[in-house]
């Protein structure tokens, strides 16, 4: 039998009513997390989807009041309907590990299975969960759907236990953008360096604008998890660690691409505390790391010179999917089809511009812009980018998502979807 709720009731009766963001999220869902781990297994033209396990969770780091997601961002997305009543109650985009891989040359030869997990409320009702990824005509198309009975008993409850930290605390996480930060390669005897390099962090993400103007919107809090071996695996020099959440160099056969196929273990730390966002900081001198939107991000502490610039862009790429703007040895069509827009903020292959820059140009500006002249400073239509030497355009000649060593600055179009991102999670 369907559920009859007293608004339904109202609605009936011909009584219009109005609620707030907040009595919504209270009808709808409970103050915790319910995640779901899956399996997301293919090759390079498919995928499916197997369940794993369900499991709640203490916290919701998240809005209470933005729980649809508008953006448009991210190849998957996740959708939660009300089971009685078909109501969309939460949506968010994000991108895998494994969307990655199915560009690889090993995915045209074989099929690898790789573990994902999505988080929302916890629900107060059965809810429908949908999974849809997103075609190569931009399009989104149904994946896997499961219907949860959110009282089940068969649902986890383990919580879990680890010390725990602020490095800037600035409010109630429903208000703010919630970061956890977690210790890659730490052992018993390096928490206090953990500490520091949590520390280090912060401070070179709030050195750069728009985040330090937006320092008050953020929490970030570490969680102490030692490994039993100090460092992380680097497959290419025969080294192997034991360590908290499985990392290792030479992702897909890249050098200095360091990240962690474990994910169900990262949700797993990361919720110890309230978060929105998750990084991993990795204890080893070797320069390398990577970050996926809505997914996680993770640096090693080599990082020589340019360590601040690394963080911030590679959390360009964490809170809102920002392309890369350089060029790189990516076919065009490996990536991005070319009859269809990107989703991604700042780069656009001119099918549809008008949802990009296009009228922030100033006047005169040519599309596409020369890089040198008298347009060199200017906002243009920039080509390179998206690791496409040819067909793809950026905003701007240089940005701190094309390079670490001729500006210290986002260009304005990175900077104000920044912006944006920040104060949807802040609401």
């Amino acid at each position: 039998m369907k559920r009859i709720t007293t608004k339904l009731l109202l609605l009936l009766a011909g009584i219009h009513i109005t609620v707030s963001a907040s009595s919504q999220f209270a009808a709808w869902f409970q103050p915790k997390t319910m995640r779901i781990d899956y399996f997301r297994c293919g090759d390079a033209g498919h995928e499916e989807i197997y369940l794993d396990e369900i499991r709640e969770e203490p916290y919701w780091g998240g809005s209470r009041t933005r729980l649809i997601d508008d953006t448009g961002y991210g190849n998957y997305s996740i959708k939660v309907y009300d089971a009685a009543t078909g109501t969309l109650i939460y949506s968010s985009g994000y991108n895998t590990l494994f969307g990655e891989w199915q560009s690889t040359e090993e995915a045209g030869r074989t099929r690898k299975c790789y573990t994902e997990s999505v988080v929302f409320p916890y629900p107060r009702h059965d809810v429908n969960v949908v999974w849809e990824s997103r075609n190569r005509k931009g399009k989104w198309e149904k994946r896997f759907e499961y219907t949860v009975n959110a009282d089940s008993y068969l649902i986890k409850k383990e919580t879990v236990t680890y010390p725990t930290f602020d490095v800037v605390y600035s409010g109630s996480p429903a208000r703010k953008v919630d970061l956890v930060l977690l210790p890659e390669g730490y052992d018993a005897s390096q928490y206090e360096q953990f500490l520091d390099d949590c520390r280090k962090f912060a401070d070179a993400l709030f050195s750069f604008s728009p985040y330090k103007e937006n320092k008050h919107l953020f929490n970030v809090r570490g969680v102490w998890a030692p490994s039993a071996d100090a460092g992380v695996d680097i497959p290419g020099d025969g080294t192997w660690k034991h360590t908290a959440l499985n990392s290792n160099f030479y992702t897909f056969d890249s050098e200095r691409y360091l990240m962690t196929a474990d994910y169900k273990t990262v949700r797993t730390l990361a919720s110890a505390v309230p978060y929105d966002l998750i990084y991993i900081i990795a204890n080893t001198g070797k320069y390398g790391g990577g970050a996926i939107y809505n997914y996680y991000g993770i640096s090693s502490t080599g990082q020589e010179d340019s360590y601040e610039k690394v963080y911030v862009h590679e959390f360009g790429h964490l809170l809102l999917g920002l392309a890369d703007e350089y060029e790189g040895d990516t076919s065009y069509n490996d990536l991005y089809p070319k009859e269809v827009e990107p989703w991604e903020p700042n780069i656009t292959n001119l099918v549809d511009f008008g949802k990009k820059w296009k009228n922030r140009l100033p006047a005169g500006v040519p599309v596409p812009t020369p890089a040198d002249g008298t347009y060199a400073d200017s906002l243009g239509v920039f080509e390179g980018g998206g690791y496409c030497t040819r067909g793809m355009y950026r905003p701007a000649r240089t940005c701190l998502m094309r390079t670490f060593y001729q500006t210290d600055t986002f260009c304005p179009v990175c900077k104000e979807a920044i912006e944006k991102q920040i104060k949807r999670y802040a609401e």
